[in-house]
């Protein structure tokens, strides 16, 4: 099968390069300066010369909640015009099949955890991202309209959030596992007693390996025809800022001790997302929490420390 897929160079893209199942397939995974998504006419032009079999739209302008909330505006406009760009240009080519990459922020605060997909644009949404959740939200539902207009059939996968190989360690922009990951490794290289943690460190996260979501990805891509419009990949189960901190901790070697700034953000007091789809359909995550943040934090210090 031949299979675009957007956001090549990012932390979605490089692992879905690097899977053994990418191997059956014809990979075409342009740069933004050989693909720029901001750009319809180009984008247009460059789906209809490509031709795919399927595109994975894996692209967009992502980060943690201090990007989120310092740049609103552009999360919200790269990516309603990533989303947007991409899937008309799929549908003006006629490309038959499109997974669009989704995000378990398309969830309204207030919703029932665990997070089912039929709860998708049914409340208000949470404000420290919530440009990004209504880009993301945007994109789904033109997949949608797509699909039910059309002989074409474009899908949305809501993976929970990720972290692994290929991820941004940069405070500044970092999510919240690889951002812990940092800030420990240099505690312990400073002999630092103590880390600060946003919070009071009970919110509850779903943090999927990035390698574990890439193969629900790749199953997907093979399943097509099986899967309903939206469809979350997830792990079913969660943990707490503070566990996620003290198993860093633990893995990386470092004994002090945390504090909590309370005056910070803390988010959604949950995000757990209903895995029992892909479940049934066979698709399960395997990799542990420990082995995850192992493996992420030797890549750290192989390419970022």
């Amino acid at each position: 099968m031949r299979v675009l897929i957007t956001g090549g160079s990012g932390l979605v893209g490089r692992n879905l390069r690097a899977h053994p199942r990418a191997q059956a397939h014809d990979i075409l995974a342009p740069r933004s300066n050989e693909l720029n998504l901001l750009d319809s006419a180009a984008t247009t032009a460059t789906v209809a010369a490509m031709a795919p079999d399927l595109i994975i739209h894996a692209a967009g302008r992502v980060g943690g909640i201090q990007a989120n909330m310092a740049q609103p505006v552009e999360f919200l406009v790269d990516n309603a015009d990533m989303g947007r760009n991409i899937l008309m240009a799929a549908k003006s080519a006629r490309i038959p099949r499109v997974l669009n990459i989704g995000s378990s922020c398309m969830y309204p605060r207030d919703a029932e955890n665990p997070l089912c997909e039929d709860q998708i644009g049914k409340g208000e949404l949470e404000p420290t991202n919530e440009g990004y959740a209504l880009a993301k939200l945007m994109a789904a539902r033109l997949a949608d309209y797509i699909t039910a207009t059309s002989d074409l059939s474009y899908k949305t996968l809501i993976p929970c959030n990720l972290f692994g190989y290929f991820d941004k360690f940069d405070p500044a922009v970092s999510h919240l596992l690889p951002a812990i990951i940092r800030k420990v490794y240099e505690a312990k290289a400073a002999n630092a007693p103590s880390v600060e943690i946003w919070g009071d460190g009970t919110a509850r996260r779903e943090f999927m390996f990035g390698q574990d979501m890439v193969d629900g990805v790749w199953w997907a891509a093979e399943s097509f025809d099986d899967l309903p419009n939206m469809l979350n990949l997830g792990l079913g189960h969660d943990h707490s800022v503070n566990d996620y901190y003290a198993t860093a901790a633990r893995v990386i070697g470092w004994e002090g001790h945390f504090t909590h700034d309370l005056s910070r953000p803390t988010g959604m007091a949950q995000k757990l997302t209903d895995v029992s789809r892909a479940t049934a359909l066979g698709w399960q995550a395997q990799t542990s929490l420990e082995e995850a943040i192992a493996a992420t934090y030797q890549h750290f210090l192989e390419h970022h420390s």
